[in-house]
C-alpha cells in the first residue's frame, strides 16, 4: 500500500509528521493491504494562524483494487486525534464497502466484479 501525505501551508511538521502518520496509517489499516492500492492523506488547518474548535482536518481517501475509491473526513482540535479519528472511519468504511464482497462464508458474492 503506497501511502502519499498532502498538508496546506498552514501545517508544521515537514519529514517528521509525513512518516508518523505513514506508520499510524499504515499500522491501523494493515488489514487492508490486500485491497488498498495507494492512501492519500489531506492534512488541513481550516482557521491557519488562529486557533479555534475543531479546526484541523483530514480527509483520507483509500484507492481500492478493483472497487471506487472510499473517502472519509474527520475533524478535531489536534492533527493527530483528526488522522485518527479518519482512520478509523475509513476502516469501518472500509469493512462495511468490502464485506458487500463475501458472504458469511467467505465466497463470493453474484455482485462481485467478476476476476479473470
Amino acid at each position: 500500500m503506497q501511502i502519499q501525505v498532502n498538508t496546506d501551508d498552514h501545517i508544521q511538521g515537514g519529514q517528521s509528521l509525513a512518516q508518523w502518520v505513514r506508520e499510524e496509517a499504515g499500522s491501523r489499516l494493515a488489514r487492508f493491504t490486500d485491497h488498498i492500492t495507494r492512501l492519500e492523506v489531506f492534512l488541513t488547518d481550516l482557521d491557519s494562524a488562529k486557533s479555534g474548535v475543531n479546526d484541523k482536518r483530514c480527509r483520507l481517501e483509500a484507492r481500492v483494487a478493483s472497487r471506487q475509491p472510499v473517502t472519509v473526513t474527520a475533524e478535531a482540535d489536534k492533527m493527530g486525534v483528526a488522522l485518527i479519528n479518519a482512520v478509523d472511519k475509513l476502516a469501518s468504511a472500509l469493512d462495511a464497502d468490502l464485506g458487500r464482497v463475501k458472504d458469511r462464508n467467505g465466497r463470493d458474492t453474484i455482485r462481485a466484479a467478476a476476476q479473470d
